[in-house]
């Protein structure tokens, strides 16, 4: 099953509708999108405005994969938890954040083991097939972040860098 989840501040259509577009256009039916208030309702899978965080951990825990805008809780959940995740960042000069730190984010995370990048939508079907590739092999994802990382969260959230 794939978890496509785009957080609970802001709605993000231009990832819902190309994962969307790559499930019909694969025959993907098992996948479950959190689209946030008002955001666009794909034709297939199961669809959520929003979802408890009971329900997005049962879904998060039942996912072979997770497919999300490049915020910090997805991310650092599906490293500590091992999931294979396709992050797009949402971009300030398309009007779908006030700024570009979700960029400045995935810049920073774009190397992780685990994490699959598609800097736009140009490149999301080659990640999804990916993650999907990987959860089926083994893989070395590991639960403790590297140095550099916390390092790297360190300066930004609590330094205010």
């Amino acid at each position: 099953m794939i978890f496509v989840t785009v957080g609970t501040q802001l709605s993000f259509d231009r990832l819902v509708k190309n994962v969307e577009k790559w499930a019909l256009d694969s025959g993907y039916t098992d996948i479950v999108f959190q689209v946030g208030e008002s955001g666009y309702q794909p034709s297939v899978g199961t669809v959520h405005e929003f979802i408890s965080g009971h329900e997005a951990d049962d879904y998060f825990n039942k996912a072979d994969v997770i497919i999300g805008h490049a915020g910090m809780g997805t991310i650092l959940s599906c490293l500590s938890e091992g999931k294979p995740l396709v992050i797009m960042p949402r971009l300030f000069s398309l009007g779908e954040h006030r700024n570009d730190h979700q960029l400045a984010t995935f810049n920073k995370f774009a190397e992780q083991p685990g994490l699959f990048p598609a800097q736009d939508e140009t490149r999301l079907c080659e990640a999804i097939e990916q993650a999907l590739k990987a959860q089926n092999s083994e893989h070395d994802f590991s639960s403790l972040a590297p140095e550099e990382l916390t390092d790297y969260i360190r300066e930004q959230v609590i330094l205010g860098n």
